[in-house]
């Protein structure tokens, strides 16, 4: 899934919150709108779709996580914590969720903001209606490498158990030194306008690399890994495919 491709929908309680949602849906045709029944009158003359909905707003959630990849609320912060709760069940599942304050200041990534996507979207908001995106990830407040989601944009796929992306995204986030090994895929993985961060030294092959002078590795490589080779780097390895991989 990409930003293009995502399905968005925004969300709104109040009267206040259906005509934030309706300037920003003019800025997004796209996106569904899901407002209160009795602001359905507010949403005149939108290309976007609309669904009205009647009862608790808190029926509505687990449709909202169901279909949709991006859902953006204009409620606040604490409310959508609590109505999201009994719905969450994992970073690779649960979709991007998104809020944004009464005043339109804030656009706040609230769950999913790597895998889910949130985190890129809501700074795609902010810049829309000229707020600031409230972005609290690691990697992203560092401007360093996104472990669990290097290259998604360019096809590439993530080969490691979940306890070695954890460990080696400390790693990249605390500064410690990585080896970041390409012997395959794009070499403009790096899309960030800062310069890539002095702890990631780059090879383009493994066999020259000393690795016991580095805490982690990245290796984007073709190449079948044996299990002595996961054996013997434990939780410092993470391996990436690109597109042109077949197994």
């Amino acid at each position: 899934m990409t930003q293009a491709t995502a399905k968005i929908v925004l969300v709104a309680i109040t009267k206040h919150g259906a005509t934030q949602v309706k300037s920003l849906a003019e800025k997004i045709p796209a996106a569904d709108v899901v407002v209160s029944e009795k602001f359905s009158e507010l949403m005149t003359s939108m290309e976007n779709n609309l669904r009205a909905y009647s009862g608790p707003f808190r029926d509505q959630i687990a449709t909202l996580f169901t279909e949709y990849d991006q859902v953006v609320f204009f409620v606040s912060l604490g409310a959508v914590v609590r109505l999201i709760a009994p719905h969450l069940k994992s970073k690779d599942i649960d979709p991007g969720v998104i809020v944004i304050d009464d005043s339109g200041q804030f656009v706040i990534p609230v769950l999913s903001g790597h895998v889910g996507g949130a985190n890129a979207y809501a700074e795609n908001i902010a810049e829309l209606i000229q707020g600031t995106a409230v972005v609290t990830t690691a990697s992203d407040v560092g401007k360093t490498i996104p472990v669990d989601i290097l290259g998604r944009e360019l096809g590439w796929i993530v080969e490691a158990p979940k306890i070695n992306i954890t460990r080696v995204s400390a790693h990249v986030v605390n500064e410690e030194p990585i080896a970041f090994i390409q012997e395959a895929g794009e070499k403009n993985w790096w899309t960030r306008p800062t310069p890539l961060p002095k702890n990631i030294h780059l090879f383009d092959n493994f066999e020259t690399v000393d690795l016991d002078q580095y805490k982690a590795i990245l290796w984007i490589t073709e190449r079948e890994i044996s299990e002595q080779v996961w054996q013997q780097f434990k939780e410092k390895l993470v391996v990436y495919r690109p597109k042109s991989y077949t197994k």
